[in-house]
């Protein structure tokens, strides 16, 4: 896990500083600072939590008139299939959050004529919640608007190291899936 082999893999990337980019120029501040430290994984990590904020604003423009959360619960019922309906707890698994959240998130989207709830015909004291035909329609344009964002900022990338990239970034994210948030 050579930070060596990582500034010359992409030497041709450097801009006139001699820096690639702003973690470049982070990791040779602290490289001047603490030559002791081991900074390789800030080479990586520093990176993924730049390219997250990004994420985090094309997520806020690709969503306009939904809240990333709002998205989320939508999205959730969208994936599950027709009729598009799951439990409250389901839907807490899938959004990673709990009760109180999501009763105040699902009163929410329903007030906006995104969702319904009816009672469960199995379960008396539980819901069903379903996407209504305005949910379908905006969660659609909002994913549709996320990957043509997202898709910007792979450009760079070449077929080969498109799937290189999401292999590694699947092998270090399983590490995560099985911790609780």
């Amino acid at each position: 896990m050579g930070s060596q082999n990582a500034d010359n893999q992409h030497a041709d990337n450097q801009q006139s500083d001699g820096y690639r980019d702003e973690v470049d120029r982070l990791i040779a501040a602290w490289k001047r600072e603490r030559p002791d430290a081991d900074l390789a994984p800030l080479a990586i990590l520093s990176r993924i939590t730049r390219i997250s904020r990004h994420l985090d604003l094309a997520r806020k423009d690709a969503f306009a008139e939904l809240e990333t959360w709002g998205f989320d619960v939508l999205a959730a019922l969208r994936r599950a299939g027709s009729p598009h309906t799951l439990t409250p707890s389901q839907l807490m698994q899938e959004t990673m959050v709990t009760s109180g959240t999501m009763t105040n998130r699902l009163d929410r989207l329903e007030e906006l004529n995104l969702i319904t709830r009816l009672p469960d015909p199995t379960d008396g004291r539980g819901s069903l919640v379903t996407l209504t035909a305005l949910g379908m329609k905006k969660v659609d344009e909002a994913l549709d608007q996320l990957v043509k964002y997202e898709r910007t900022f792979l450009t760079d990338l070449s077929e080969d190291e498109f799937k290189e990239l999401a292999n590694l970034l699947s092998k270090l994210a399983a590490n995560f899936d099985t911790e609780t948030p």
